[in-house]
């Protein structure tokens, strides 16, 4: 009983939140088709398979990690991210689509593979974001309406698995701005 009490106030805690703004609209749920194609990709999923074949430990993604995080401005390693074939297909995606505010794409574990803008962490591993879309066979999650600092903007993250050879092999993550899409 006390647990169900914390987890009810927690959620209450959440969507009463000056971040949270609203439940995910149905235009949302119409691009999610589109947003399959996207991972679907050819570039998108031989960029995913590379990243999967470096077998990272998760030791050497921690440090990644740690060390993204505390980097101010833009490494080698970040620009790198954004200047792959797979980074440009997804700023392409995110240039013609009209309401993308960022897109990444992560390997088997979670980490960053390929990015339109810098993401606050490297390592998505251990986020809704990614373990919700990699569970299972993976299935298509949509994280909450919230607003994005960064941005400036109300966001929900969409995340669609990343299929290669029928096995999942890494996460799309979409940033849709609700005020561009409709």
């Amino acid at each position: 009983m006390k647990k169900t009490l914390l987890g009810l106030l927690a959620l209450t805690a959440m969507t009463s939140s000056p971040a949270f703004a609203e439940e995910v609209p149905q235009a949302v749920y119409d691009i999610v088709p589109t947003l399959e194609s996207w991972a679907a990709d050819p570039a998108i999923i031989q960029a995913v398979t590379a990243a999967n074949a470096e077998k990272k430990t998760q030791s050497m993604i921690n440090t990644m990690d740690a060390e993204w995080q505390n980097f101010e401005g833009m490494s080698g390693v970040m620009t790198a991210m954004m200047n792959s074939d797979a980074a440009k297909k997804l700023l392409e995606y995110e240039q013609e689509s009209g309401y993308c505010s960022e897109i990444f794409l992560t390997d088997n574990q979670g980490a960053n593979v390929a990015m339109t803008v810098k993401t606050s962490d490297y390592w998505q591993g251990d986020e809704a974001k990614f373990t919700e879309a990699f569970k299972g066979d993976g299935q298509v999650f949509m994280g909450p309406v919230s607003y994005d600092d960064s941005t400036e903007a109300y966001l929900v993250q969409v995340s669609v698995p990343v299929m290669a050879d029928g096995k999942k092999a890494g996460v799309l993550v979409v940033g849709v701005n609700l005020d561009m899409l409709e």
